[in-house]
């Protein structure tokens, strides 16, 4: 009987898993929709080249090297993981039967692709800060960096064992993990290649650059938030127990509620403020709400997690006014989805996660930052060296697609110029 319990609990654990994965993976879909949404027709094909070859990319570049140095077979030390290649074996019968602690619980193989989807998740944050203005191929190789070691890098710290992990820094399912990482990394790019032309007049002014496709980008969001479900559920790990099964659902719950609230609270700012209510402000606001609760999805009350997203989305809409202040140009706000949120998800930690402190939190969101940024800015101007990361004022103003993939998104009407 106990044999056939471990059996069936793995068994279910690791479908539960792989369910998940399949979620977040569906994502990737959902950044494509929401990011050719937000940009100008003329951009289309460009951009969802970018969010297609980066998953391709970035899960090859983590099957070889990205994993490994994430969760290292004998890392150097708390701070340097070490260097393997390629996957080991599944986990034997023997070693599962075994039971007892340290037994694994899950299939190795569903947690790298769980943790490959990850990966190309934290990719695709930049890809829609960059829009309209970076080259493709300079880009992809970037993700090759980026997913290949950056991410990986600090992936370690904190999930890997590493010293962030040791410290006390609490961040569950990766608001500044994955979500803030992803952030950073696209704020060094955007430092790089400038504002898109026309966006900022001489003045300080901001000129609105109105998406081709709004209902495209609002089937983007619904798909994320539908994809978040495993993002923060599977990270759980376990369902296949009463109380691992009660803290999913609960996960799934306050998942939702912060989406829910994020949604609405930015919405009613963005009115207040702007006496119109902005879709793409409702859009942003729901994803906002998403990543602040990623940080603690399965503490907080529900009540509690809807308070969370709220103020997520308030966070959102004051973080886009301000970019735009400083003429930072992210077309899809995902420096303010991502990163500002972000950094409120992992404060709010505090007040549902007994064993978060604020020094644990700082430490580990600045050293995060200052990581992803430094790496990402250093090897972003290296390829800018070789390969220019911007496209000419010509191609940016007869667009991407012609130039950069050689057809229409939608050929039946005239290109707007």
């Amino acid at each position: 009987m106990d044999t056939l319990v471990i059996e069936v609990s793995y068994a279910l654990d690791t479908f539960y898993f792989l369910m998940c994965t399949a979620l977040v993976m569906l994502m990737a879909a959902g950044f494509a929709m929401l990011e050719s949404g937000l940009v100008r027709s003329k951009n289309t094909v460009e951009i969802l080249n970018k969010n297609v070859l980066l998953y391709g990319i970035a899960c090859l570049v983590y099957f070889v090297v990205g994993y490994n140095i994430m969760y290292p077979a004998d890392p150097v030390n708390s701070w340097i993981p070490g260097i393997d290649f390629f996957l080991g074996e599944d986990n034997s019968t023997e070693s599962v039967l075994a039971g007892g602690e340290g037994a694994p619980y899950y299939s190795a193989m569903a947690d790298f692709i769980f943790q490959a989807v990850f990966a190309a998740a934290t990719m695709s944050i930049v890809s829609g800060a960059v829009a309209e203005r970076m080259r493709l191929w300079p880009f992809l190789i970037f993700a090759v960096f980026m997913v290949g070691f950056i991410y990986p890098v600090e992936g370690y710290w904190k999930w890997g064992g590493g010293f962030l992990d040791q410290l006390g820094f609490q961040d569950f399912a990766g608001s500044v993990v994955v979500h803030m990482a992803g952030a950073a990394a696209a704020l060094a790019a955007v430092i790089i290649i400038g504002p898109r032309k026309g966006k900022y007049g001489k003045n300080g002014e901001v000129h609105a650059i109105p998406g081709a496709n709004l209902p495209m980008a609002t089937l983007g969001m619904f798909i994320l938030w539908f994809g978040w479900f495993g993002f923060n559920g599977g990270s759980e790990l376990k369902i296949a127990n009463i109380e691992e099964a009660n803290a999913v659902a609960k996960i799934f719950v306050n998942t939702n509620m912060a989406a829910a609230a994020g949604m609405v609270a930015a919405s009613l700012l963005a009115r207040f403020l702007f006496g119109k209510t902005d879709l793409t402000m409702t859009i942003s606001g729901a994803l906002a709400g998403l990543v602040a609760i990623t940080a603690e999805p399965l503490l907080p009350s529900p009540g509690l997690a809807l308070i969370v997203g709220a103020v997520g989305g308030v966070v959102l809409v004051f973080s886009v006014i301000l970019l735009d202040k400083m003429q930072l140009d992210d077309p899809v706000g995902a420096i303010s989805v991502h990163g500002s949120a972000g950094i409120w998800g992992i404060f709010a930690v505090l007040f549902s996660n007994p064993d978060a402190t604020i020094a644990g939190q700082t430490i580990g969101t600045v050293v995060t930052f200052a990581w992803m940024f430094i790496a990402s800015y250093i090897v972003l101007s290296i390829i800018n060296k070789f390969a220019k990361l911007r496209v000419s004022e010509e191609e940016e103003m007869e667009g991407m697609d012609i130039h950069e993939c050689g057809m229409n998104a939608y050929p039946e009407f005239t290109s707007d110029k």
